[in-house]
């Protein structure tokens, strides 16, 4: 079921919003050579905790998950794609990093998230983030109302295909308000025309993620909840919490 936010529903979750940004730097901030992926989950914690934001990560457990999630960010490094679990490793200079980060205030959750080099970055990291960050932007522009849930799909896809970049088939953005995910499923490649149609109120996490060797193909670590590339190639993640308003796209995750 889609649900359609008031106007105050999304003032509030523009609150939220601010949070999960204000996490997310602080994790930029704390990352450098040397430093343990479990402090970066620390920090963020500190930060929802300051603002007095629970975390819709912490606990949680789909069904493709063994386990319930045990931090309130997905630290994935490198080859890891998304959903990497914040351990005990040090991060290393070079290391391409990317950070997804959730918060609930008064109910109402915010979705968002980043990559970055630490230390010495290298020129095919840069493209591959600089190119997924625009593939969300385009994907962000085309989320007006009269659109189509394929139009944002569309939008996102064709960035990261006229980049030669693989794009994993089974994940992409999804509703998002009451709960941190909702319908409807936003996919990061589709046709234009196609699906649900946008109206005033509706909010969706849009988050591209590319991988970098250009083949679509993941694998799943251990812990059953890591995706990797198959070829070792690395990835890219951004991420925004977004609402369709009559007046245009409103970023909610800004900060």
């Amino acid at each position: 079921m889609v649900e359609i936010k008031t106007d105050a529903a999304l003032d509030a979750m523009r609150v939220t919003g601010r949070v999960v940004a204000d996490a997310l730097e602080a994790v930029r901030a704390a990352a450098a050579p040397g430093v343990r992926l479990r402090e970066l989950d620390e920090v963020a914690r500190t930060v929802l905790r300051e603002a007095g934001a629970s975390s819709p990560f912490l606990g949680y457990r789909p069904s493709f998950a063994p386990t319930p999630f045990p931090a309130v960010i997905c630290a994935s490094v490198n080859d890891a794609i998304v959903h990497g679990i914040p351990d005990a490793s040090r991060l290393r200079d070079g290391d391409l990093v990317s950070i997804d980060c959730g918060a609930i205030v008064d109910g109402w959750a915010g979705d968002a998230a980043i990559s970055f080099t630490v230390g010495t970055e290298r020129a095919e990291d840069r493209r591959l983030m600089d190119t997924t960050r625009r593939a969300l932007e385009a994907g962000i522009a085309a989320a007006v109302v009269g659109a189509r849930i394929g139009d944002v799909a569309h939008a996102i896809g064709s960035v990261g295909r006229a980049a030669g970049y693989g794009i994993p088939e089974d994940f992409g953005g999804h509703g998002i308000g009451r709960r941190m995910h909702e319908d409807p499923p936003v996919p990061n490649d589709g046709r234009p025309g196609r699906g649900l149609v946008l109206r005033h109120g509706l909010v969706i996490a849009i988050e591209p993620m590319f991988l970098s060797g250009g083949t679509n193909d993941y694998r799943a670590d251990g812990d059953g909840w890591t995706l990797r590339t198959v070829d070792g190639s690395r990835a890219a993640h951004f991420e925004h919490t977004v609402a369709v308003t009559d007046e245009g796209p409103r970023v909610l995750t800004m900060p």
